[in-house]
């Protein structure tokens, strides 16, 4: 097992809370947590990002928001106008779901172009990282999904929304961390919840996991939840 100090793993950790019924006061907890464990950003829903960004200002901590959530399956117009309103609203990183059923129709056009205009939209103003929703894939599509949202331009490739079937698996990351190579970022979202599976997925090819059990990750514990 890799060795990495307890301050490492945190700047790896987009620190989220994506539950529908997220009140104000819980976003404002996460950004003060995320700001006391210096993790990487928190993860918020897009109606949240103004909220966050106001929090953060002035501190390492970024804003990441989702895009097309959590089933990818909105027009691109659509994830287009979201990644722009995000952006507006002081969002640095964008998470978007491909188009699943495109991929699974093997309509490699469509998820292309998808991935291709909020890449364009995000172009020097945020990160994009690409949810591939590895639940619903075989080991093919997982590959060619990761293929195309490198081609697209995306900075990061990601496992799950930790909406859909399934979590992060080792397997999955190395698999994305082979078929991507060592110039984009592969995350692990879904099920990451204490310091030896974070670690296990960094030792796998991740640089940076999404999870809801942040603390728990960098205090030693074990965290509860599906994200």
């Amino acid at each position: 097992m890799i060795n990495m100090s307890e301050k490492q793993i945190a700047r790896m950790i987009d620190h989220t809370l994506l539950k529908p019924d997220s009140t104000k006061e819980q976003i404002l907890q996460l950004c003060e947590e995320a700001k006391e464990y210096e993790f990487a950003t928190v993860c918020v829903n897009p109606s949240w990002v103004r909220t966050a960004a106001k929090e953060l200002k002035g501190t390492s901590v970024g804003v990441t928001t989702v895009i097309g959530f959590p089933l990818g399956a909105t027009s691109t117009f659509t994830k287009v106008a979201e990644t722009r309103d995000a952006i507006a609203s002081g969002a640095t990183e964008v998470d978007m779901v491909i188009n699943i059923g495109a991929l699974k129709s093997k309509d490699e056009g469509t998820v292309y172009h998808d991935i291709k205009q909020v890449v364009r939209a995000a172009s020097g103003q945020a990160v994009v990282k690409v949810i591939i929703e590895t639940g619903f894939l075989t080991d093919e599509e997982k590959e060619r999904a990761c293929l195309l949202a490198k081609e697209a331009g995306a900075d990061f490739v990601k496992t799950s929304t930790g909406f859909g079937p399934g979590q992060a698996t080792v397997e999955d990351i190395r698999l994305m961390r082979e078929t991507v190579g060592p110039n984009i970022g592969v995350k692990a979202s879904g099920g990451v919840r204490d310091a030896e599976s974070a670690k296990a997925m960094i030792e796998a090819g991740a640089n940076r996991i999404g999870a809801s059990a942040g603390i728990a990750i960098v205090s030693g514990e074990k965290g509860s939840g599906s994200y």
